[in-house]
């Protein structure tokens, strides 16, 4: 045992020596052997992505690496050794539903099933704190396939913000009228130019209920994924370095 004896070392550690030579003969069985490796991987994926990841995305990540296991066990090892996921820090609101513009009732109450693409958009805003300040990213989110087809990302949070990720998401996939757009009540959405653009794209206008998150909870699930990656472990010192990781990372 080296320097020490295993006396002393019992000792220290509050343990018998009976004890310590009978752990001694056990041999550990392959499912601990295998759990102790996956395990390992776990712990490579969890320290990679700076703590960020819980179960489902540790174990999508796993069977990209060829590592085939239950989620329902990647979930229970993480939970026995202590590992969870930070949750997403909040900042400011982004929803100014204090003003005089028309609103427009709910269509889709929280339901988001689709069958098809360009059937319902839905829109948001987030923001990103550099050294320069705020920067604003608006995005439009095509239900069906959760992908994000117009953005647009500016130092303001204006109508004009919105109103370029709207075109964006238009001229790239020309829906054809009837499209289901959905947004909160911000004046940016509700402003007498972002709706003139919904009427010419033949898009019919749906806002979610005052103060209820849930009734756009698909493009918030987006946000937090995007801004968990960015946020933990990142500082940008311009705008210029956030928009890019932004880009890179999700709307390539």
């Amino acid at each position: 045992m080296g320097e020490y004896c295993v006396t002393e070392l019992c000792a220290i550690l509050r343990v018998s020596r009976a004890g310590f030579y009978k752990w001694k003969k056990c041999k550990i069985s392959q499912r601990e052997r295998n759990n102790n490796g996956l395990l390992s991987r776990i712990k490579a994926i969890f320290d990679e992505y700076k703590g960020i990841y819980g179960s489902p995305r540790i174990h999508a990540e796993l069977r990209d690496q060829g590592i085939y296991c239950s989620r329902k066990r990647v979930a229970r090892l993480m939970r026995d050794n202590g590992l969870r996921a930070k949750a997403a820090r909040k900042f400011k609101a982004t929803t100014n539903s204090k003003h005089s513009y028309p609103v427009y009732p709910n269509l889709l109450e929280q339901n988001f099933a689709v069958v098809a693409p360009n059937k319902i958009w839905t829109a948001d805003i987030t923001y990103i704190w550099t050294g320069e300040g705020w920067l604003y990213l608006a995005i439009i989110l095509d239900v069906y396939s959760r992908k994000i087809v117009g953005w647009s990302m500016n130092e303001r949070m204006t109508r004009h913000l919105v109103m370029s990720a709207l075109a964006m998401a238009y001229w790239q996939r020309k829906p054809k009228p009837g499209l289901i757009h959905h947004s909160d009540r911000g004046s940016q959405y509700a402003s007498y130019d972002y709706q003139d653009m919904l009427k010419d794209f033949g898009m019919i206008c749906s806002m979610s209920g005052t103060g209820n998150c849930y009734d756009n909870a698909i493009t918030e699930t987006v946000f937090h994924s995007l801004k968990m990656e960015l946020i933990f472990g990142t500082y940008f010192t311009t705008r210029a370095e956030a928009k890019s990781a932004i880009f890179n990372l999700a709307l390539t």
